[in-house]
């Protein structure tokens, strides 16, 4: 039952990334364009998509917050960190770059994985890559 359900929840996620554009990198560059607003051609529409996500995810994190179980078993673990330091400050920088220069990020480069395209399969690969490297480095440093 786990396993059904987080097919479907993540095919629908999928479904929805790709019905919204977020797929498409020309899109999400024109969208995070934004020096673009002064020639009137960037792309505000990506923004109401994502605060079409925050209305939904919202509620089912309130829900789950007071939880420890999933409806579909296993236990719930929600982020409890809320300092800001030099490891997510510096992969934060990281993503962003990421996704200004490809137009992709890792949720719709999966997705768009399903259109065959070279240049997500080039992205997921290097992503791969990357977190293999984060790994490793992340072992040496902790020596």
């Amino acid at each position: 039952m786990r396993i059904t359900g987080a097919l479907f929840c993540g095919t629908l996620f999928g479904a929805g990334l790709a019905v919204s554009g977020m797929i498409n990198p020309q899109k999400v560059l024109a969208f995070l364009d934004i020096a673009a607003i002064a020639s009137n051609s960037w792309d505000p529409s990506l923004a109401l998509v994502m605060l079409g996500g925050l209305v939904v995810a919202i509620p089912f994190f309130v829900w789950a917050k007071p939880r420890k179980n999933a409806l579909l078993g296993g236990t719930i673990t929600l982020p409890v960190k809320r300092k800001i330091d030099r490891p997510l400050v510096i992969g934060s920088l990281l993503f962003g770059v990421g996704w200004g220069l490809a137009g992709l990020c890792p949720g719709p480069a999966i997705a768009a994985l399903s259109q065959f395209q070279t240049k997500s399969l080039l992205f997921v690969a290097a992503m791969l890559v990357g977190m293999a490297l984060q790994r490793i480095f992340q072992t040496l440093w902790a020596r």
